[in-house]
């Protein structure tokens, strides 16, 4: 008995390959068949024989890739593929079991194009499960989202009208480096020319996008998600440091990046960052660092902490004495 996939099984994953993977080499096409690269042009052949376009190239950038105007098959997914597919759109986009959504209407396209075994799944699995949606995630526009993606990946300046907390708006030119998303948001890491200094600006809060001439090179080293949380924890109007006394290594994993940057003091740590809301930094971030600490600055934040304190304070202290309505608290008698 054979086994393992048939010879057309791989031709079809040979093309399902080069359509993903333009300019992939015999011995990474090999690798993604399990066959040796013998084998791998063997059943390039197979696909030029049956009059699909691949072209190949020799030398360092070289490689297979299919030819122009090739008509390819539908996409086939496997029944894990469609359900990962499915909740991974109502995972980010709760809204999507609306089929009314704009996401939604897409995702139902898929599910109508899937084969019928496979689709019932996924209709199933979208028509049964609940998703509660995000409070602090925002959709900014697809079109913008578009727009400023294209730019990044021509790697050219675009000029962004930015509303910003206060409504009021505003234009910048800016090299935009990457978009990242993080916990439901979306976020333009780029070098503004305005402030001369890296910046992260919402793209939901970004009203037009409009593409210049001029190009940029984004740093070699960059980490689009490192830089992006270490941005969000500098700039801001109110300047925070907090000293922990606890030594660095047991305090970091419980600071997060936008809290600003952690610095080793001896047996202590110093967290030097900025916050534009000193009362969410408080009782949302240092509340649950388990960890005795000082606030050095700011007076904002100084004045934050005490509140929290004051109401945690107050949570035990004694509970005056339930009273009806009309009646006279019951005083308790003093002791003898």
């Amino acid at each position: 008995m054979r086994s393992g996939p048939s010879p057309t099984a791989r031709a079809l994953r040979a093309l399902e390959i080069l359509q993903a993977r333009p300019g992939v080499t015999a011995d990474q096409l090999a690798a993604g068949l399990g066959v040796t690269e013998r084998a791998a042009r063997r059943y390039v052949g197979i696909l030029r024989e049956a009059g699909i376009p691949v072209e190949s190239a020799r030398g360092p950038h070289g490689g297979y890739r299919l030819g122009r105007g090739v008509r390819l098959p539908p996409v086939v997914f496997t029944q894990e593929q469609a359900l990962g597919l499915v909740m991974a759109v109502l995972d980010g986009q709760p809204a999507a079991i609306d089929a009314d959504d704009l996401v939604g209407s897409a995702l139902s396209k898929v599910i109508r194009a899937l084969p019928d075994s496979v689709g019932r799944q996924a209709a199933a699995l979208r028509a049964y499960a609940s998703a509660a949606p995000d409070r602090r995630s925002a959709r900014p526009d697809p079109a913008t989202t578009s727009a400023l993606v294209a730019a990044v990946a021509d790697r050219r300046r675009v000029l962004v009208t930015y509303r910003g907390d206060s409504g009021e708006e505003w234009d910048a030119e800016v090299d935009p480096w990457a978009v990242v998303v993080r916990h439901g948001r979306w976020y333009l890491l780029c070098h503004s020319h305005r402030a001369g200094a890296i910046r992260t600006y919402r793209v939901d809060r970004v009203r037009a996008v409009r593409q210049l001439p001029h190009g940029f090179t984004p740093p070699d080293d960059l980490d689009p998600v490192a830089a992006l949380e270490e941005n969000l924890g500098t700039g801001w109007k109110y300047p925070t440091r907090v000293v922990f006394h606890a030594p660095w290594e047991e305090v970091t994993p419980w600071i997060r990046p936008p809290m600003g940057r952690l610095e080793p003091d001896g047996d202590r740590c110093v967290l030097v960052g900025s916050t534009r809301n000193p009362t969410m930094y408080a009782q949302e971030w240092l509340a649950v660092v388990p960890f005795d600490f000082s606030v050095v600055e700011d007076p904002e934040l100084r004045a934050a902490v005490a509140t929290v304190a004051a109401r945690f304070s107050a949570a035990l202290s004694p509970s005056p004495p339930e009273t009806r309505p009309g009646s006279r608290p019951v005083r308790a008698a003093p002791p003898r």
